[in-house]
C-alpha cells in the first residue's frame, strides 16, 4: 500500500506541481480539477492493473491519497 501512496502523491505532484500529505485534501480543496482527477485516475488503474468501478468513483471517496486507496482495496 506504501508503494501506491507513493505513486499517488508523485502523480499528484506532476499534475498539480504541489505536493501533498496523505489527508490532504485534493478534490474538495479544488487542487485538482475535473480533467486532472480522471488523468489521477486512469493513471492509478493503469498503476493496479484494474478498472475502478463507477460506483466507487465520487469526491469523498477520491477526496485524500488515504481515501484513495480505502477504495482501491474494495476492489476484487
Amino acid at each position: 500500500m506504501e508503494d501506491l501512496k507513493q505513486f499517488i502523491q508523485d502523480e499528484i505532484m506532476n499534475l498539480a506541481f504541489v505536493q501533498v500529505g496523505e489527508d490532504d485534501s485534493i478534490v474538495k480543496s479544488k487542487l485538482l480539477d475535473s480533467i486532472t482527477v480522471v488523468d489521477l485516475l486512469v493513471s492509478i488503474e493503469e498503476h493496479i492493473g484494474k478498472k475502478i468501478p463507477q460506483h466507487l468513483i465520487n469526491e469523498d471517496n477520491f477526496d485524500t491519497i488515504n481515501r484513495i486507496c480505502e477504495t482501491v482495496q474494495q476492489i476484487d
